[in-house]
């Protein structure tokens, strides 16, 4: 469960350097330095995948995750709340935006579990 995490993990942080663009997108425009964010989310999703992967760090990594995925969580709040104010009847713009907010939940109680069964 852990090394799938940090697999997770490696995946998304390398993806905030290979897709910035994509990654800008998510964040909400009043946060501000959006590249700086997405340099700073990519090098901390890596950097918590080493810990992640060390027995000895992997409770650590596993609250580390999940916070910081709370944190990412801010962002994927921000994008529900736009697509109910600006589209409220574009089912599917809603519909995508639920499940990445689910998603993000889900992804925390996977960083939590691995936290708490080490």
């Amino acid at each position: 469960m852990a090394v799938a995490l940090a697999a997770f993990l490696i995946v998304n942080g390398v993806a905030h350097f290979v897709r910035p663009d994509y990654v800008r997108r998510v964040i909400p425009s009043w946060l501000g330095r959006a590249r700086l964010l997405v340099a700073a989310g990519g090098i901390a999703l890596i950097t918590d995948s080493v810990l992640l992967l060390a027995p000895q760090s992997r409770a650590a990594g596993g609250w580390i995750a999940a916070a910081m995925i709370s944190v990412f969580l801010v962002a994927h709040l921000d994008g529900l709340a736009r697509v109910v104010a600006e589209r409220p009847r574009r089912a599917h713009g809603l519909a995508s935006a639920t499940v990445k907010v689910l998603l993000n939940f889900a992804y925390i109680g996977w960083a939590v579990a691995v936290a708490t069964t080490v």
